[in-house]
């Protein structure tokens, strides 16, 4: 049951999130049809392209990875960073209600990451003969 649990708890919010960064991927791609600036924050004086484009791998790309179950860890600790900043830092003047979303994927990924993927995974299909 433990596994089954995992492979749940992956693939449930993976696919929960990828829905928010084709949003923000549609947003980006929008942005350049229009010739207008990315409207994003600007995290840590990346700019707003580069920071926007790394929340769409972060968001759409990692969780893509992570419901498969390859390189979970690396992913679950990729999507898990990204909800972080989204709610210490981008939403950090907002109320609780306003970072909510984010606190659940990131406490979501955040045990993905520190558990791995579990027995239903690519990863452990690829690692079965290193036991």
């Amino acid at each position: 049951m433990h596994d089954a649990g995992l492979l749940l708890l992956r693939v449930g919010f993976a696919l929960l999130m990828m829905p928010h960064g084709l949003a923000k991927l549609d947003r980006y791609m929008g942005s350049l049809n229009s010739g207008e600036p990315v409207k994003f924050m600007n995290f840590l004086g990346l700019g707003a392209d580069a920071s926007l484009l790394l929340t769409v791998f972060a968001e759409l790309a990692a969780p893509f990875f992570l419901a498969i179950g390859f390189k979970s860890r690396w992913f679950a600790g990729i999507a898990a960073f990204c909800m972080a900043v989204a709610a210490f830092w981008a939403h950090r003047d907002d109320p609780l209600k306003e970072k909510e979303h984010a606190l659940l994927y990131f406490i979501a990924f955040l045990v993905l990451a520190l558990t791995g993927p579990g027995r239903y995974s690519l990863d452990a299909l690829l690692h079965k003969n290193e036991d």
